[in-house]
């Protein structure tokens, strides 16, 4: 299944969600490929700090380049990490995706961005029928008294053609500190509440490797 991980709204946080995932499934025992297609290349510089630090499982990752249906053959599972500065190789993946994962931090500026994506991934699309969409909060409140991952929550269910995501994950440390290490939050942190969060988000995500 090739899965974009994708918004229009720099610091939502693909980078981060997709190494945390591709490092899950490959512990899984699935066989993945990880697409840096952002020019900004974050997620290639942790995959070579995790290859530098000699952590395993390592990560096959490669440039956009690989964005084409025949290159993207024989994985299990293939993860493509998208940034709104190279536009064109962002339709590609698109039009090549089984579905759209879309982080949405919370904040009324994500949803509009979040609608604007929509439109933008049509557009693309030209008239191709829609890979799977999927959302979910990103970067949530901690505090409860604070409303703001509720409301955008709600928003993101009105929005038409999108499976809501109802797990989280919250603004945390660890996820920036795990990140700038080379490791998973459930690597550094196993039993800490970012694991916890993601574990269940990845549970919805991705069901059928649970059993592994």
């Amino acid at each position: 299944m090739i899965t974009v991980i994708g918004s229009l709204k720099g610091g939502s946080g693909k980078s981060t969600v997709t190494f945390n995932l591709a490092v899950w499934l490959e512990m899984a025992e699935a066989e993945v490929l990880v697409v840096d297609a952002d020019p900004q290349a974050t997620l290639s510089d942790v995959a070579e700090v995790r290859t530098e630090e000699g952590y395993e499982p390592f990560l096959t990752l490669k440039d956009i380049s690989t964005l084409s249906r025949k290159k993207l053959k024989g994985y299990d599972e293939v993860l493509i990490d998208v940034g709104t500065s190279d536009i064109e190789s962002m339709k590609l993946a698109l039009t090549l995706a089984d579905r759209v994962v879309i982080p949405v931090p919370p904040s009324q500026a994500d949803i509009w961005s979040t609608q604007r994506f929509l439109q933008f991934l049509d557009d693309a699309l030209d008239g191709q029928q829609r890979p799977e969409l999927l959302a979910f909060i990103n970067r949530a409140d901690t505090h409860h008294a604070i409303r703001e991952s509720d409301e955008a929550a709600a928003a993101l269910v009105s929005l038409p053609g999108i499976r809501f995501i109802k797990h989280r994950l919250c603004q945390r440390t660890v996820f920036r500190r795990s990140f700038s290490e080379g490791l998973a939050v459930y690597e550094l942190d196993p039993r800490g509440k970012g694991s916890k969060e993601f574990y269940a988000l990845t549970a919805a995500l991705y069901p059928d490797y649970i059993s592994h």
